[in-house]
């Protein structure tokens, strides 16, 4: 069973999309495909602000999204997951507006 959260981030509209241990997001409001989280775009900065002892290594990025696997995967359910996911984005600036679980209707978060 998958669970799915739209975001606003500024004017744009991203889904975040949690497939057993796997992430996905798409960006835009209509169409596109899921795109696995090594295809979206990651900030150096706020990267190693979460994880400082990255600042140095070349290959800061495949080891925040190898952390962020690892992190996703030590959840039970998929829910725990995009639970952590939502907070995870708050703290950029992302905001949840909506969460569905397969089957089931989107509920709007408060």
């Amino acid at each position: 069973m998958a669970v799915g959260t739209i975001f606003e981030f500024g004017s744009q509209i991203v889904e975040v999309r949690i497939i057993e241990t796997n992430c996905y997001f798409r960006t835009g409001q209509y169409g596109g495909g899921l795109a696995p989280i090594e295809g979206i775009q990651l900030d150096k900065s706020g990267c190693i602000k979460e994880h400082p002892d990255l600042k140095d290594r070349p290959d800061w990025r495949e080891e925040t999204i190898k952390r962020f696997k690892e992190k996703i995967r030590s959840y039970k359910t998929e829910m725990e997951r995009m639970k952590y996911v939502i907070d995870d984005l708050k703290k950029y600036g992302y905001k949840p507006l909506y969460i569905a679980r397969d089957g089931h209707r989107p509920v709007k978060v408060k």
